[in-house]
């Protein structure tokens, strides 16, 4: 007699083991981050240091812009600017068009230590991807992005 091979639930573990992997990388890629941001010089957590990130990308951008684009509570991002700006890392203008909207920026302190972490963050990538070629990073790109879009249909 044969035995018979359960293809769906090979298929689902399968997927779950992709999942779990691609968790476990980004586990372990913040936690170096962390611990990285953890040594340096300054007291940044994470989150600020995504937060600076951001307006570093996009000067003149609203809290309600990070809200958005975070996924975080409006309350946390609140307290989070908040804490920015009382450190000297954020700067806020009124909006020239809405003046009951503020526009924020990083400061010049907040530009220095927002390059130190982009300097750690790219020190980590590096190590990430160490060992894999120009055509494996795409493949691997062209792969994630493609999970990302399958994760995306199902929120239609």
């Amino acid at each position: 007699m044969r035995k018979q091979v359960d293809v769906v639930n090979q298929s689902s573990d399968l997927a779950e083991e992709v999942v779990e992997s691609v968790h476990a990388v980004m586990h372990r890629f913040r936690s170096l981050q962390f611990q990285a941001l953890k040594e340096a010089a300054h007291d940044l957590s994470h989150m600020e240091a995504k937060a600076l990130g951001f307006f570093a990308a996009r000067p003149g951008a609203t809290q309600s812009e990070l809200v958005q684009h975070s996924g975080r509570d409006k309350g946390q991002v609140a307290r989070l600017i908040a804490g920015l700006r009382e450190r000297g890392l954020l700067e806020a203008g009124a909006d020239a068009s809405d003046k009951r909207s503020v526009r924020l920026q990083v400061s010049a302190a907040g530009k220095a230590l927002q390059q130190q972490v982009r300097k750690q963050a790219r020190r980590v990538s590096a190590q990430a991807v160490s060992g894999l070629d120009d055509a494996e990073c795409r493949q691997l790109l062209a792969l994630l992005a493609k999970l990302r879009d399958n994760l995306a249909e199902g929120e239609a």
